[in-house]
């Protein structure tokens, strides 16, 4: 467990709070507009990185208002807080996308050489 500030309420218990995916998703102007394959890819295709994520939280269990959350998935560092509305802020590049330097997408293991792999 962890707390989770809440740009209202001030730091809660993460129990309080449900994610509500990745932030920042525009819906399209036109969706009649769109192939399936555009409408599937909105719907459908989101980010799934190690490391920095913006996120859609609501605080469900108290003021009820959403909120974004840049995250550390691999660590679950919460790096900032921002309300719908805001830009999202500048966050240091920096840092290790994990706890032990791994690169942000893959487990960071190289394969191994062998006949499966030639």
């Amino acid at each position: 467990m962890f707390l989770i500030p809440c740009p209202w309420c001030g730091p809660r218990d993460q129990r309080e709070f449900k994610c509500g995916g990745e932030a920042h998703i525009v819906r399209p102007r036109l969706p009649a507009d769109l192939s399936d394959d555009e409408w599937g890819d909105y719907v459908f295709m989101r980010k799934n990185p190690k490391g920095v994520h913006h996120e859609r939280w609501v605080h469900a269990h108290g003021c009820r208002r959403w909120f974004h959350m840049a995250r550390n998935t691999a660590t679950d560092r919460i790096l900032a807080v921002y309300r719908i509305g805001e830009g999202p802020p500048a966050i240091d590049a920096a840092q290790s996308p994990t706890p032990c330097g791994e690169p942000a997408v893959g487990s960071g293991q190289t394969p191994v050489e062998g006949p499966a792999n030639r």
